[in-house]
């Protein structure tokens, strides 16, 4: 493949390493790196050389590399002034990193001109890129190598330890040559240096002086700096004029003006930091200032100092200094002092601070932001300390600055615990002394004071225990006295502070308050008077209260901007410590709650105030975040948000817009914001409606939010790029909000009836202009993010407006990706689909665009959802994503092997690329052949040089391992890899890849953490050689026991999933699976854990009660884990196997010795029915349970365990309702469907088939089971006549069966239970003739199927033209489904013939017995001949059983040509076994009439007469039947009764004289006619 590894790392993927967003994360390999390059490091920008005779002569003996490149080497080194064998290395990585295209186009590119010279101008972007990374790793390290949190912070100590000694001197040196370097010109660097080129040079001059000195800066912040270096700065900061003297400044234009405005910051923060402030406080407080380091050395530095102050950013440097000289030597305060403290305030020094911070904090690294506010909290706070305040100018302006200084997370929470009277306290203290008269400066001050709760809370009570009150009088009042000197007033009466109403929320300051006249206090501007400060103790947060009231009553009045001038800074206090400490948000209450009137009354009169109005809403969205359905419930009445005058019926409606209103906001975007270009209240408003839709509102509420949504989705998404911005950012600021609340929304669980939210929007960006808004971000392209980061004064930050634009094409990807996942399936594709899949010339196209954002490097998750999204397409679209990428596809795969092969790749974005190809393999036939690239050698296929293949195969290599790590996630996608190309029999790509063996190596020493890996493959691997897999595959389920707890559910029913497909491909016995103990073993193990996990989490949802119909109002939605392919399920399943192969029972037998598998499995069984829950874990055990009955072993383990009473009683609750345990009626749907009922019928399965093995053993324990539930079983004998669904006979034909096994033990039976028994006789009489008759009549059942059932038969196609002739089809279909019907029919029949055989006597020996006690037996037909009929009036008489017969032989007859369902033979078998029984029933029944004294003579002669003529035609017919052949009684395989040896397969017809059941009719028929 490509030239992988170059032996020196690019300095974009060193710093791409140090940030963690490569795969080397662990510690050691941080470690390593920093070994390998901590002298590029110490070297800087210097690593890169000038152009030398002895490198080109070096580069021209260098024979491995090729000579085009060497000639390119040499264009390189020209233009940039780099070192020839340098330049190669740099067109190396490029090739290796950023080329976008392939080798064979690189040979074009170089030879000719013109595309050289464009690839020459994108190598010196690489090579400044190259240049700057070297410094940010610098950057990085100094930022956190003192950082306790960091996890490399050992690791990034080390390294600066050796950095330490010759760093600043390097870097010193590199700043003063990159700031006095010469312009390049087209003479010195060839004709491509044109002024474009050379300004663009000029700007990389700027971005790396600034980074230079943001390192110096760092660097002193952690170690002192000596004066000899602090004269060197300032001199060469003079020189510089501290960035505005540059050597180039001719070059510089107003787009540069932010970078040398930040070399400006940079240098004045280094001499600040230089002069150490902070330890000069230190000595003056403990009067040792001789020990600090400037004491003896202040002369040269005070020489260049005096000649400052001509540019704002010496003001900090004369601030600094004048602090220096003042302390140092407090006898000189001489006219030098003051007129560089006159010169500091004339330059602004506090706004300068002030903006300073402000730009640091936008842009660039937080921690320089956070160690400047440190070194200028330092300065302030001995400035203050040192000088009085009115000394200081503005006192506006100084807050400005401390705020700023305090935005730094650890300085609040030191002010508080510092002396109140030093420092920033004094401030502080300064404006309470002036509170309530000006509210702003205090307020300003302590919402800046708030970081965390406890400094909330002590912001709560120094505003919640106020003693003095300030306030302004223009003259002396009557009700007050005064001294003589009016110095101090008393108050003589009581008063209200505020001019409220009766009842409402007030202040009052009581009779006998003393008030000091504060001297030297000025009033505001232009006014005149006395300022008083009252001795009056009260809570702030009631003055506060009584504000916002005041606001309320003068809102249309012209005081109302006065009062919105000092309710701003409250509502903005609230809004900050509601956010930071929300557990004193109770206790403003009074105050949040009128926010709501307050912003219905702003918003509503013209010119409103829109800082206050986005000041109430951001309070709203502080409460919204933890009291959403309380904010909603409160806000929809005021009118500010958009609103629904009609409800919402349907989708229709609501897109429409049909009786929307857009409220006052929407009113204000129209009329304030947008002419304006100002959209404070927009932003506030949006994060308000994701605030209230993350606040997982009920459905009613959040349909109350479609108005919003909508809004945002039909007016502002599809046009805020078209409106108008006064602040850049802004535009970029709102479309990602806007993204944001959509990713909320779709990112909801599924919500009720439409319209509502979710469903809202994607319909909206499916079908609308808001879709394609989406596709135009989408659309921004790899280029012009690329383009807005560079353009950044700091490119390595994360809050510039580059970060807001990759974050906004982010969640354009997730929201795109998530309405394909929601939309509802259609035959047409959207116009978002349409959008997204438009084919375009030359490569422009969209898919084009998504996959050339492989290219991106900064953030590695905005390849990852462009990959993701484009694997979505290629998923659900109809389009070719090889053909959309033109003739840029081959370099595409190439950038995408490329970084799927590197070793330093995130691996997420190699996941990610994986399973897109995986997608590919089904749905993009021609991208994966692209992929694939197989070359064709002499008929054999062989993998390309830029195959996928080599790359997954060399994942997979364990060879490789030793050299790098594989995280599993990467190998399982891998795998899942060569899963899907093995599923889609790619037999060209496999052959010689992948064989039996290598599979069964990789199954045999894959770790146990690597078992999630090969999940995916496991059973396409089963499916080559399951004997061979066997094996493997045992030792995985024991590693999957001693690793449960690491391994996901997943994973675990992948590998019981293989070995069930293993063994029922293979129909192996127990002798051939040598594992057998094993595995039963583990696997009846995990049965028995998961068994137990069951019991625990069914209790926890019966103690919690139902889940709440509206999803959205819990946390979490809720998961069901019972599935068909759940670990519990399907370990059954796998044991219900094993049981299979162990026919003797005998491992079994042993485990059950071992483990206490089955109580377990029978309380959770018991637990589950009882609770009607786990549908599938109780089919499931009923299954194991089942074939364990087979074995006598098996069957006593079973019973033994108590069986009987872990179904028996649980039972009643599947088909009993719970409320007043009425019984579920007998439904008519198929029964092949997972069903309650179906656990039923296998619960008499299981019955009937313990009481066949077990018989006298397990006799009372059935006698329990049919006497509970006796009222269903004679239900469902009856319910045969009335419902004909194949549910219903499926249950009976399971009825039938237990009655017949239960018919063997007629004496317990009718000891016991003698009434249920006489009810099972007569109600099994009645359903031989139910099924008889509609045996008989086949256009009745066909009557009754479509009349009755619905579902018996399938509709025709098109039921509205039903009058139409049916179709062959339809008719064929008709007639399967009356089949099926009559086999079932057909099955209880001969079922229920063969129980009443049971309960009438023997027919040898009543025939021969003379002495028989016919009392032992009842009479179970009536002496009848007549038809039977279709009705319960009539009783089952002879004449049933004659037409049973009669019914058969006809059926028989026809039989031939004419089932398709069940098998020629079976179907004749079970006919015959029909008639053999009933003609034994009826002999049986006829010669205990004969016999019986109670029955009178003549009836006994009719009963000889009718018998003697029916049963000689039935001999005839029956007679000729066998001379044509036929198979005699069935075999034994149908029904469990039979007793007779079944005949030999293809045997003829037995003669007519042998046939056993006919000579028994002889000899009746002789016996009746004597």
């Amino acid at each position: 493949m490509a030239a992988s590894e170059l032996c020196v790392r690019s300095s974009r993927d060193l710093w791409t390493i140090l940030l963690g967003r490569s795969a080397l994360r662990e510690p050691a390999q941080i470690e390593a790196e920093l070994d390998r390059n901590w002298e590029r490091l110490l070297q800087g920008l210097s690593f890169y050389k000038p152009p030398s005779t002895s490198a080109a002569d070096k580069l021209k003996a260098d024979k491995d590399t090729p000579q085009a490149l060497k000639d390119f080497g040499l264009r390189i080194s020209k233009l940039l002034g780099l070192d020839e064998q340098q330049s190669v290395q740099i067109l190396q990585c490029y090739l290796q990193e950023d080329y976008r295209g392939t080798r064979n186009t690189l040979k074009a590119v170089l030879q000719d001109e013109r595309q050289s010279q464009a690839l020459l101008l994108k190598i010196a972007d690489y090579y400044y890129e190259e240049r700057l990374c070297v410094l940010r790793c610098v950057l990085h390290l100094l930022t956190y190598f003192q950082d306790e949190r960091h996890p490399y912070r050992a690791e990034y100590s080390n390294c600066v330890s050796k950095l330490e000694k010759d760093l600043v001197s390097n870097y010193r040196r590199q700043f003063e040559s990159v700031s006095k370097s010469e312009a390049p010109t087209w003479e010195t660097h060839g004709n491509l240096m044109t002024e474009r080129q050379v300004s663009h040079w000029f700007v990389q001059c700027l971005k790396e002086q600034a980074l230079l000195l943001e390192i110096l800066f760092l660097y002193y912040a952690y170690f002192e700096m000596p004066p000899n270096d602090l004269s060197t700065f300032t001199r060469l900061f003079k020189e510089q004029g501290f960035g505005q003297r540059q050597t180039n400044r001719h070059l510089v234009d107003k787009s540069m003006d932010a970078l040398v405005e930040r070399i400006g910051y940079f240098s004045s923060l280094i001499l600040v930091e230089g002069m150490d402030i902070d330890f000069l406080h230190k000595c003056a407080l403990e009067d040792r200032t001789e020990q600090h380091q400037f004491y003896d050395q202040q002369e040269d530095i005070c020489k260049m100092l005096l000649t400052f102050g001509d540019i704002s950013h010496h003001g900090p440097v004369l601030l600094a200094w004048v602090l220096l000289r003042h302390t140092l030597r407090p006898e000189e305060v001489s006219s030098v002092i003051r007129r560089l403290g006159h010169t500091t305030l004339q330059l602004g020094v506090f706004q300068y601070l002030t903006n300073m911070l402000q730009a640091l904090g936008n842009t660039g690294n937080n921690c320089t932001a956070s160690t400047a506010r440190m070194c200028i909290y330092g300065l302030l706070s001995f400035v203050i300390t040192s000088f009085e305040e009115e000394t200081l100018g503005s006192q506006q302006h100084l807050i400005n600055a401390a705020c700023e200084v305090l935005a730094a997370p650890s300085l609040a929470e030191l002010f508080w615990e510092s002396n109140p009277n030093m420092g920033l306290g004094v401030i502080l203290d300064s404006t309470v002394g002036l509170f309530p008269y000006k509210t702003g400066p205090l307020l300003q001050l302590l919402t800046a004071l708030l970081s965390d709760k406890s400094t909330a809370k002590k912001v709560y009570t120094f505003l919640d225990k106020m003693s003095f009150y300030t306030e302004a009088y223009k003259h002396k009042p009557n009700d007050v006295i005064s001294r003589e000197d009016g110095t101090l007033w008393r108050r003589q009466t009581p008063k209200l502070l505020y001019p409220l109403g009766v009842g409402q929320t007030n202040l009052q300051m009581p009779q006998g308050c003393f008030g000091q006249v504060c001297e030297g206090k000025q009033l505001s501007v232009g006014e005149q008077g006395f300022l008083v400060r009252w001795e009056y103790s009260y809570s702030s947060w009631t003055l506060f209260t009584c504000e916002i009231e005041m606001l309320l009553h003068v809102v249309s009045t012209a005081d109302v901007l006065a009062h919105c001038e000092r309710v701003k800074p409250i509502l903005d206090l609230v809004h900050k410590i509601i956010s930071t400490d929300w557990t004193v948000s109770d206790c403003l209450l009074p105050l949040t709650s009128r926010i709501y009137m307050l912003l219905q009354r702003l918003t509503s009169f013209i010119n409103p105030p829109v800082n206050v109005i986005t000041s109430c809403v951001n309070c709203l969205i502080a409460l919204a975040a933890r009291q959403p359905g309380k904010v909603w419930s409160s806000l929809h009445h005021t009118g500010f948000l958009p609103f629904a005058s009609t409800p919402l019926t349907n989708m229709a409606q609501t897109i429409s817009a049909e009786g929307m209103k857009a409220g006052n906001y929407g009113n204000l975007l129209v009329l304030i914001e947008q002419p304006r270009g100002e959209y404070s209240v927009t932003i506030a408003f949006l994060r308000l409606v994701t605030t209230l839709v993350k606040g997982q509102l009920g459905s009613t509420q959040s349909r109350g939010l479609i108005p919003c949504v909508l809004l945002v989705l039909k007016e502002m998404l599809p046009a805020y790029h078209k409106w108008r911005y006064n602040t850049y950012g802004v535009r970029e600021r709102i479309g990602c909000l806007i993204l944001e609340l959509v990713h909320a929304i779709l990112n909801l669980s599924q919500e009720g009836d439409a319209p509502s939210l979710q469903s809202l929007s994607i319909y909206s960006l499916a079908n609308t202009e808001a879709g394609q808004a989406v596709v135009n971000i989408m659309g921004v392209g790899v280029d012009t993010i690329n383009m807005v980061l560079t353009a950044q004064p700091s490119s390595g930050g994360s809050e510039g407006p580059g970060q807001v634009l990759i974050q906004t094409v982010k969640l354009a990807f997730s929201v795109t990706n998530n309405v394909i996942r929601l939309k509802p399936q259609s035959d047409t594709a959207s116009p978002l689909e349409q959008a997204l899949t438009q084919h375009g010339g030359h490569g422009n196209n969209l898919i084009a665009v998504l996959a050339k954002y492989i290219y991106h490097k900064h953030d590695p998750a905005l390849p990852r959802l462009a990959i993701q999204l484009l694997k979505r397409l290629a998923m659900v679209a109809p389009m070719s994503v090889y053909a959309c990428l033109g003739s840029d596809a081959a370099a595409i795969r190439d950038a995408f092997l490329t970084r799927l092969q590197s070793r330093t790749e995130d691996m997420r974005i190699k996941v990610t690329i994986l399973e897109f190809l995986t997608v590919a393999v089904e749905t993009q036939p021609g991208l994966i052949e692209l992929f694939l690239n197989l070359e064709t050698k002499a008929k054999e296929f062989s993998l390309g040089e830029w195959s996928c293949l080599s790359v997954v195969l060399e994942l997979l290599d364990s060879k490789q391992q030793g050299k790098y790590w594989c995280p599993p996630l990467l190998h399982r996608a891998a795998l899942a890899f060569l899963h899907a190309l093995w599923q889609d029999r790619r037999d060209s790509a496999l052959s010689g890849v992948l064989n039996v063996s290598s599979v069964y190596i990789i199954l045999k020493t894959l770790q146990r953490s690597m078992l999630s890996n090969i999940a995916d493959v496991v059973c396409v691997s089963v499916l080559v050689s399951a004997p061979a897999l066997l094996p493997p595959l045992s030792l995985m389920m024991e590693s999957v026991l001693h690793a449960e707890q690491q391994l996901t559910d997943r994973t675990k029913a992948k590998l019981l999933s293989a070995l069930i497909l293993a063994l029922q491909i293979q129909g192996l016995n127990g002798q051939s699976i040598t594992q057998l103990p094993q595995l039963l073993l583990c696997v009846c193990e995990m049965v028995q854990d998961e068994a137990l996990t069951l019991i625990d989490r069914t209790r926890h949802t019966i103690q919690r009660g139902d889940v709440q119909e509206d999803s959205m109002e819990t946390d979490s939605p809720h998961i069901q884990k019972d599935q068909q392919d759940s670990v519990c399920v399907l370990a059954l399943h796998l044991s219900k196997e094993l049981c299979r192969a162990d026919e003797d029972g005998e491992q079994w037998l042993q485990v059950v010795r071992k483990l206490p598998v089955l109580p377990s499995v029978l309380s959770a069984l018991e637990l589950s029915l009882r609770s009607k829950q786990n549908l599938y874990f109780t089919e499931a055990a009923l299954h194991l349970l089942l074939t364990l009955a087979r074995t006598p072993q098996g069957a006593a383990a079973v019973a033994g365990a108590g069986v009987i009473q872990s179904i028996c009683l649980p039972l009643l609750s599947v088909y009993e309702g719970p409320a007043n345990g009425a019984t579920q009626a007998f439904m008519r749907k198929s029964q092949d469907a997972p069903s309650w009922m179906g656990v039923y019928r296998l619960s008499l399965s299981l019955m009937e088939s313990l009481l066949k093995t077990l018989r006298y053993n397990f006799i009372n324990e059935a006698l329990d089971f049919v006497g509970v539930h006796q009222e269903r079983i004679l239900q469902c004998l009856n319910a045969v006549r009335t419902v004909q669904s194949l549910a219903c006979l499926d249950e009976a034909d399971h009825t039938v069966g237990f009655l017949l096994q239960l018919s063997n033990f007629c004496k317990e039976w009718h000891f016991h239970l003698p009434q249920l028994l006489r009810d099972v006789q007569v109600n099994l009489c009645y359903l031989c003739q139910t099924c008889t008759y509609l045996l008989h009549s086949k256009k009745m059942l066909h009557h009754y199927l479509q009349a009755k059932n619905g579902e018996g038969l399938p509709p025709g196609p098109h039921p509205q033209h039903a009058v139409q002739p049916a179709s062959k089809e339809q008719e064929e279909a008709e007639s399967k489904a009356l089949q099926a019907v009559q086999c079932s029919l057909l099955k209880i029949l001969s079922k229920t013939l063969a129980t009443l055989q049971h309960f009438t006597p023997d027919c040898c020996q009543i025939l021969l017995d003379q002495s028989m006690d016919l009392a032992e037996y009842r009479t179970l037909f009536v002496l009848s001949f007549t038809t039977p009929a279709f009705d319960s009036d009539v009783a089952p008489s002879f004449g049933t059983l004659m037409a049973t017969i009669n019914v058969a032989l006809s059926m028989l007859g026809e039989v031939v040509g004419r089932s398709r369902w069940w098998s020629l033979r079976t179907l004749k078998s079970l006919l015959m076994f029909s008639m053999e029984n009933c003609f034994y029933v009826l002999i049986s029944q006829a010669v205990r009439c004969l016999k019986d004294p109670s029955v009178l003579p003549r009836d006994k002669q009719r009963l000889k007469q009718e018998l003697s003529s029916e049963l000689s035609t039935l001999l005839s017919t029956l007679f000729r039947f066998f001379r044509r052949g036929s198979p005699s009684s069935p075999a034994s395989g149908l029904l469990l009764s039979v007793q007779t040896k079944p005949p030999t397969p293809g045997s003829k017809a037995t003669p007519e004289g042998q046939e056993p059941f006919i000579q028994l009719v002889q000899a009746f028929v002789r016996h009746v006619q004597r």
